[in-house]
């Protein structure tokens, strides 16, 4: 009976922990969707405004506002696509459809900070009247918006993406500042050279915003090693379980922004499974706290086991072999050469 209540407290804290992690999550997910939609609301306020006011500087702070739009909407799926399962077909889930649309977005926003700095340039060259009021009374929205979304999102700075939107939030009113400050210089001076030129000091934090997108997207992508960590560094550092004995065939990706994985081959003593799952363990337990890659997959190995050519991607006896080519030669003789050794063995016994 003891025992009984004992097993049961255990599933009420397991039970407890989970449901506190769903709330978390809930609460996200509920943040980023309000803040995306009151940030699209504010891009279509801006960009009325800028039509009415022939504001090219406001048009640029819309343009600005819709690298928001897609940080936040990017976000918000991020944390959707947590939630769903994956499937025989995806098993990674859907988490890439994110970066596809990060990467189509960001080329967007080159072309229009290429568009904005065209239009700025023309604008410098003939100057349009602009309309300081309109300007003033939609960047004012538009910071007010921004504060919002930052004082709704600040409790949950943990979360990477969060802690991204809000940035970009606050780039955002930094840019409206921009726009009001300029509008104010054109009601006291009638200087209507000031709104191109706030537009090209906009449409270059667009290019910034859109190369750093890019960069990003690209990486995930070719499944580069994320930028903050050195694989040569985890190699040493999961050596330093005890237990191992060597590290090579190391990988180390993003599935999707902050979601990281990890795959290597450990050569330990030879040792039955019960023993191996301890180094199993640290070795996980190292990954997590240290470099935040909770989904690994290990191969344990023996050292009996180094002349395995045919089976590994690295060749046999390699003790530097930390990044091993993935061919298909390297397949075929994965795949094909056992079956034919299996078949010659059999063939002998027979």
């Amino acid at each position: 009976m003891a025992s009984d209540g004992v097993v049961k407290l255990a599933g009420l804290r397991r039970d407890g922990g989970h449901q506190g992690h769903n709330h978390a999550r809930t609460l996200t997910r509920q943040a980023l969707r309000l803040g995306f939609f009151l940030t699209a609301a504010m891009l279509v306020i801006e960009v009325i405004g800028g039509l009415l006011s022939h504001s090219l500087a406001l048009l640029s702070d819309a343009a600005h506002v819709l690298t928001d739009v897609v940080a936040l909407g990017l976000a918000w799926f991020a944390a959707a696509q947590a939630e769903r399962p994956a499937n025989e077909r995806r098993t990674f889930g859907y988490h890439r459809v994110g970066i596809i649309v990060a990467l189509v977005n960001g080329l967007t926003l080159v072309a229009i900070a290429i568009a904005i700095t065209a239009e700025a340039w023309q604008r410098l060259r003939a100057p349009t009247p602009v309309q300081p009021a309109i300007m003033i009374s939609a960047a004012l929205v538009a910071i007010a918006i921004n504060l919002f979304i930052i004082w709704r999102l600040r409790g949950d700075t943990e979360n990477l993406n969060i802690r991204a939107s809000i940035l970009h939030a606050l780039g955002d009113v930094g840019a409206s500042v921009g726009v009001v400050v300029g509008a104010v210089i054109i009601a006291l001076t009638r200087a209507a050279w000031v709104d191109p030129v706030i537009s090209v000091v906009i449409a270059i934090l667009i290019a910034f915003s859109a190369a750093r997108l890019l960069r990003e997207a690209t990486d995930i992508l070719l499944e580069s090693t994320p930028r903050d960590i050195s694989t040569p560094a985890v190699a040493r550092d999961i050596l330093t379980v005890e237990g191992v004995r060597a590290v090579h065939d190391l990988h180390i990706w993003q599935i999707s922004n902050g979601l990281r994985a990890l795959s290597c081959h450990a050569v330990i003593a030879d040792i039955p499974p019960s023993e191996s799952a301890t180094i199993l363990d640290r070795i996980s337990d190292l990954l997590r706290r240290r470099y935040r890659i909770a989904h690994a997959t290990i191969q344990m190995e023996s050292d009996l086991h180094e002349a395995h050519e045919g089976f590994c991607a690295c060749e046999p006896n390699m003790a530097e072999g930390l990044y091993c080519p993935l061919t298909p030669e390297d397949q075929a003789n994965g795949h094909h050469q056992p079956d034919a050794d299996h078949s010659a063995s059999t063939r002998a016994s027979a």
